[in-house]
Formats: structure tokens, sequence, C-alpha cells
């Protein structure tokens, strides 16, 4: 072979190349990830997502990749979040944390399959038509977080059986749990002869009132709901807590890694890891509208034993044995 004929082949391939690798890029799908709250409060619960995914074959970078969009907890950002994604033609989206992302991505498209993982229930604020046929495009898995609250509250009457107002924490713009709030008024906290009072924040300013209407209600103890602002104001709760000794329950193992009494709610990494599976099974052809959407079949108890020192409480031992994880 010639030089020039070599070198002009050399040319040629390195030609070649980048725009095969720009055509295998294009041909990958992407996953659009509809988030409301900060990304980097779900660095592990999206790690579980990709895990999922993986056990269905597709790995970030290598067959997939995914395009982000979080509100930071502005809900009014996320319709304009959920059409960004529509208008990248993102194969798959999956919108978690709150009743309004997955709203805002169903009314964003028809067309793209989108799975969920929220705590309302998608029945209830009409994401789907039934939990065994959810119809249209989209499925996912719900954590039940406004029927755990149930729990919780019986978790921490059990806990502090002295209390005789309960502080329920609600974000007054997210209606899905404030319901809940109202559920719980009427059942729970009437059948165990308790007052239930009703504290809402909806910003980290408002967290601080209210916590201070509940000490100006005598409240006992206190119940944080499941929402992704006080996700996201985790630190500043549980300090409020610890400076007013309020025994508080949380609805993440985190917030009692952080100092928080308690917790207790669905394996949010497994919650994570079943969307990941059921946006695999979608990419490899299976309809949104064939998959019945999920229930979590995997709880989490979640002990502080050294705050429960310093507020001078003892935990039954029944929770104690009950417990996924105990810091002492």
């Amino acid at each position: 072979m010639r030089r020039r004929d070599f070198i002009g082949l050399v040319g040629s391939a390195a030609t070649a190349w980048p725009l095969a690798v720009r055509a295998q890029q294009s041909s990958m799908p992407v996953v659009g990830i509809l988030y409301s709250s900060a990304i980097n409060f779900l660095q592990d619960e999206t790690s579980a997502f990709k895990a999922g995914l993986a056990e269905i074959g597709y790995i970030d970078g290598r067959n997939v990749s995914f395009d982000y969009r979080a509100a930071d907890n502005r809900m009014d950002r996320l319709p304009v979040l959920a059409n960004e994604l529509v208008d990248r033609r993102v194969a798959v989206i999956f919108s978690a944390s709150t009743a309004a992302a997955v709203l805002a991505a169903k009314a964003a498209t028809v067309k793209i399959p989108i799975v969920f993982s929220m705590g309302a229930d998608p029945v209830g604020i009409g994401a789907v038509a039934s939990l065994a046929r959810p119809g249209g495009n989209i499925t996912g898995i719900t954590v039940l977080a406004g029927e755990l609250i149930g729990k919780r509250f019986e978790f921490l009457r059990e806990i502090v059986p002295t209390a005789a107002t309960i502080a329920y924490l609600v974000n007054t713009a997210n209606p899905a749990f404030s319901e809940a709030a109202l559920k719980i008024r009427t059942e729970n906290a009437r059948a165990a002869g308790r007052r239930l009072l009703i504290v809402n924040a909806s910003g980290p300013n408002d967290v601080d009132r209210a916590f201070e209407s509940a000490v100006a209600e005598n409240a006992g103890a206190l119940l944080v709901g499941p929402d992704t602002l006080f996700q996201m104001q985790r630190e500043q709760i549980v300090a409020l807590a610890a400076r007013y000794r309020i025994p508080t329950s949380y609805p993440w193992p985190e917030d009692v890694r952080s100092g928080g009494l308690f917790s207790y709610g669905a394996d949010f990494l497994d919650v994570f890891r079943k969307a990941g599976i059921y946006v695999g099974r979608i990419l490899n052809g299976e309809k949104a509208a064939d998959l019945p959407v999920q229930q979590p079949t995997r709880f989490r108890l979640a002990v502080n034993l050294k705050t429960a020192k310093a507020l001078g409480l003892e935990v039954p031992p029944h929770i104690l044995a009950r417990a996924d994880e105990v810091i002492e």
C-alpha cells in the first residue's frame, strides 16, 4: 500500500470513528428523571434506581443515559421541567417524590411512558385508573406514606404515653398528606384519646413557626409529614426538636441518623430499585398500562436510643425488637 493511500485510509477512519460514536450515542435510550426535591437529597435512591435498571441489562453510559430535572421543592417549576423532558424526546420519564411531580409529568405527555414513585394514593389523585390496571401511559410504585402515618402515630403513642397532644407537621402545599392528617385526627387520635394538632409549613421559615405553635399548644410529641420540604429541611427540624425537647417521629431513617428519635416507612431504596426494573421492562417493549402499580413489601423502623435517653424516654422492648436499625 502506498504511503499516500495509507494516510488517506487512517484519515477516513479517524473521521468515521467520532461519527460512529455519535450514532451509537444518539440511538441510546435516554431516561428522563423528574424530581420535586433536590437531586443531592436522593443520591442513594438514584443509585438504587440505576441498580434496578441494571438488573434488566441497562447500564448507565453503556446502553442508557439520563437527563435530570429537579425542582428543588419549587412545585411551580415542575410543569416546565416536565415539558423540557418531553421536548428532549426521552424514552421514559421517571417521576419521583411527590404527587405534584407525577401529575406534572402526566400533564406533559400522553405518549411517553411514565414510571412514578410517590407517597400519595395514585388512584385518589387521578394519576391512574386503578392499581391493577393503571391504563394510559403511566404506572409505578406507591410507598403508602399517608397510610403509614397511622402506624407512626401508634409507635409515638407507645414511646411517649404521657403525650395528651400530638402535633402533626404538614406542608399546606401538599394536600395529599393534609387529607391524611384529617383521617388520623378522626380515627387514630380519637380512638387513642389524644388530641391531634395540625401545624402547617410550606417553607423553611414556616418550620420554625410550626414548632413554636406546637410548643404554645403544649404538644407532647410531633409527627413529621412525609413531604420533600421536610426532607430538605432535615437538619433544621431535628435541631428544633432537640431544642424544644419534643419527641418526634420521622418518615426517613436518615432523619434518625441525624439525631431524630425514630422513623418508620417503606424501604425507599427497594422502592426505587423496583421503579428502575419497571423502566427497564418498558425499554424492552412492555407497556406501562400493562404493569400494575406496586405497593411496598418492605418497611424499615429506625430508633435512636441516644436521642431517647436525652429526652428521658425508654423505648419499649417490643419496638426495639422490631427495629431494623438502632443507633446507640
